[in-house]
């Protein structure tokens, strides 16, 4: 059972401080206590809980969230554009409202907005997002040929980046990037890539919560219809820390992780779609992997990321055969939806921990 009267000592080790610096807030009554008839001073536990939910900084999220507002003609130009920045998710809308609504919901890293039609209304949104403080963390583009570029009423956007089409990639990279990223780094030997974003995306992979977890039925169910569908023995939900892939979950296969550099993965959080390999044992680098030039001698893989709801690629879903293979359109298809779907349960995750974080922070203002 919880102490609900607590030693100034109790109360330090609570607060993460020393006993000094605890009997400091004592004194100058940021904890309310009193003296024992021996004279030793004694503080609720419910004080020192109060001041903790005071004083904790709020969590600093990241984000690989690009949002962007353009007409449905311009969709497919700006989906090839955003195909080459690899450390963000995309999510394309026409109706500003609805762009509105989805910013408002989670903060994206950056939002885009194309003014070559609809200028007027399109303006109006930037307008918007430039006055609310709470953007203010989102780095805003409004995508313009030169003509619209030339309008005056561009320039008092305080937070807007002017940007013509073909500059958009380099300028989300810039947003998106660790500020010291390699692009590949080198374990026992083996050499695989990295996004430029690796780090937010080990933190929000650390975020999640889910590594060296038990299994649970509802990955399970994913990596069973993954099997079944496509029909290959082995089906897996990755995921990657620093230095090892780790299975989620699991169908056709008895270990339970592998050393990051096997990871075929590796190349699927790097992209959007489905990335696949027919035959391993004849594409290089993956002929040399340990488990295909040796024991389970894999020969066919395709996998699709698998993401956080701030859009970082926590691993992937990703089936593999003994055999060399290739998915035709339907099964690609397929794949890409159960990976959503596991991205799904992903988010739930999150929203039902910041629930209960919600409610824990509330409760423990009603007590103080």
């Amino acid at each position: 059972m919880e102490k609900d009267v607590l030693t100034t000592s109790e109360a330090a080790k609570l607060l993460g401080i020393s006993v000094r610096t605890a009997q400091l807030l004592i004194e100058g009554s940021t904890l309310t206590s009193w003296k024992t008839p021996g004279g030793h001073r004694r503080v609720y536990r419910t004080e020192v809980e109060a001041l903790i939910a005071r004083t904790k900084p709020a969590p600093v999220l990241e984000s690989a969230l690009v949002i962007v507002v353009c007409s449905p003609d311009r969709r497919a130009a700006y989906e090839a554009m955003l195909a080459t920045v690899p450390e963000c998710t995309v999510a394309i809308h026409e109706d500003v409202h609805t762009a509105a609504f989805v910013i408002g919901s989670r903060l994206p890293a950056a939002v885009i907005v194309d003014l070559d039609d609809a200028y007027a209304d399109r303006l109006g949104f930037l307008k918007h997002i430039d006055m609310t403080p709470a953007f203010g963390a989102i780095a805003v583009f409004a995508s313009a040929g030169a003509g619209v570029i030339a309008r005056g009423d561009l320039a008092a956007l305080r937070r807007v980046t002017v940007t013509p089409p073909d500059q958009l990639a380099a300028a989300l990279h810039g947003v998106l990037r660790d500020r010291e990223a390699p692009r590949d780094i080198v374990v026992d030997g083996a050499s695989f890539p990295l996004a430029p974003n690796e780090g937010r995306r080990l933190a929000a992979l650390k975020r999640s919560g889910l590594v060296d977890t038990a299994p649970e039925d509802a990955f399970d169910r994913l990596t069973w219809l993954a099997s079944r569908s496509l029909k290959a023995p082995v089906a897996l939900l990755t995921l990657l820390t620093n230095s090892r892939q780790w299975f989620k979950s699991r169908v056709g296969l008895e270990m339970t992780e592998t050393p990051r550099s096997w990871s075929f993965c590796n190349h699927t959080i790097l992209q959007k779609g489905v990335f696949a390999v027919d035959d391993l044992a004849r594409e290089p680098p993956f002929d040399t992997n340990p488990a295909v030039a040796g024991a389970p001698h894999f020969r066919f893989y395709a996998g699709a990321p698998v993401t956080d709801p701030d859009g970082f690629a926590v691993g992937a879903l990703c089936v593999i055969d003994y055999e060399p293979r290739r998915l035709d359109a339907e099964q690609e298809k397929t794949l890409l939806a159960l990976a959503a779907l596991a991205s799904d349960e992903i988010r739930l995750r999150a929203t039902d921990r910041q629930l209960r974080w919600a409610l824990d922070s509330l409760d423990r203002q009603t007590k103080s």
